[in-house]
């Protein structure tokens, strides 16, 4: 996918009202047009045809293509407008103030083909992570040969995208946001690998890791690309250390306060009739272990499996909800999001600043 400049656009999705398009207004530049001019290449176009063969199915490879073409309600751009905004309220730096080609609304093509290639690996490892367990297969799931093929589609499309970014992150010719993006991209391997070795357990008993360790983990699988992403932004503009710094904090910090967030969500939502299944390694889960004792947590645990240890997920949601993990996660989003807006002060006020600080207000808003 070769990074052109785009042209600015008028109101775009979602009108007025819509804090990512009004967010999309200030960069010029419509996210959605980084997958979809991806999705329009004749190799992924022959990758989507291929998946249509899912259909019927319950292979996970479906969702996260649905997901790919309908970003507006995944929210699966977030990460390139972050950084499209975070470039445009950095703006040029004194060295690079008489030097200001291929710019469009304050932005370098070379910081738009960077929010591209991060929008391009978060893909990617969204795709992997859809590989199933063969042996873990229901008969409801589909075929068996139809899951198989799936599994290979997912490999071979996500390692495709992977091969794209790669190959447009050389051709930024600059090896230290080389470098910064590929041990990014170490990092998301480092993050999934222990994601899936704890497949196994997730339905059963968590570790004994502690909100620490649940950190580091979540800073690997869900932070580093953006805040590493918002780092190299700035080294593609020439800014200093302390700018860098300031960006990968606000990346780093914005992130953890959303992944909090999403896993707030089963717990403090006020119309949840249904049963709400929820991973047992969430931050809210975490922290009320932490209080509860592990010996007490996993007396609860049992307690919510009940017959043929299918868990009931409803009573165990009552359970956290009763201890102080919910309210100290809730704390940690809030923490997070505030140091998010401590970096962005480094920042000359700018209506790309002010959208940043929204999007950090957003997910650290609770009623």
């Amino acid at each position: 996918c070769p990074a052109q400049p785009p042209q600015p656009f008028g109101r775009g999705r979602g009108g007025r009202g819509n804090p990512a398009a009004l967010a999309e207004k200030i960069v010029g530049y419509p996210t959605s047009f980084m997958s979809l001019r991806c999705l329009l290449s004749d190799e992924l176009s022959n990758i989507a045809m291929q998946v249509r063969k899912l259909v019927g199915t319950k292979h996970p490879l479906l969702d996260t293509a649905r997901g790919f073409v309908y970003d507006s309600r995944n929210n699966l751009q977030m990460r390139g407008l972050v950084i499209l905004l975070i470039s445009k309220a950095a703006g040029p730096s004194t060295a690079e103030l008489s030097f200001q080609p291929n710019m469009v609304s304050g932005i370098y093509s070379s910081q738009r083909s960077l929010a591209e290639i991060t929008e391009l690996i978060h893909t990617a490892f969204l795709v992997h992570r859809g590989i199933v367990n063969i042996g873990e297969l229901k008969s409801c799931d589909g075929p068996l040969k139809d899951m198989q093929f799936g599994n290979k589609m997912a490999v071979l499309s996500g390692d495709f995208l992977l091969a794209n970014a790669c190959t447009s992150l050389a051709q930024l010719q600059n090896t230290k946001v080389v470098e910064l993006i590929s041990s990014a991209i170490g990092d998301l391997v480092q993050g999934i690998y222990y994601e899936n070795s704890k497949l196994s357990e997730e339905n059963c008993l968590t570790d004994d890791i502690g909100i620490s360790t649940w950190k580091e983990q979540v800073f690997l699988s869900h932070s580093a690309l953006l805040a590493k992403s918002c780092q190299a932004a700035m080294e593609l503009a020439k800014h200093n250390a302390e700018i860098q710094d300031m960006a990968f904090q606000y990346g780093k910090h914005m992130s953890m306060s959303h992944k909090l967030h999403s896993d707030l969500q089963p717990f403090v939502k006020e119309s949840s009739s249904d049963t709400v299944v929820f991973s047992l390694n969430s931050a809210p889960a975490i922290l009320h272990q932490e209080f509860l004792g592990r010996e007490a947590w996993i007396k609860q645990i049992r307690e919510a499996q009940g017959k043929g240890s299918l868990m009931d997920y409803k009573k165990l949601q009552e359970a956290i909800k009763a201890g102080k993990g919910v309210t100290s996660a809730i704390d940690l989003c809030r923490y997070h999001g505030n140091r998010a807006l401590a970096a962005l002060e480094s920042f000359p006020p700018s209506e790309a600043r002010s959208a940043l600080a929204n999007i950090v207000r957003a997910v650290t808003r609770f009623s």
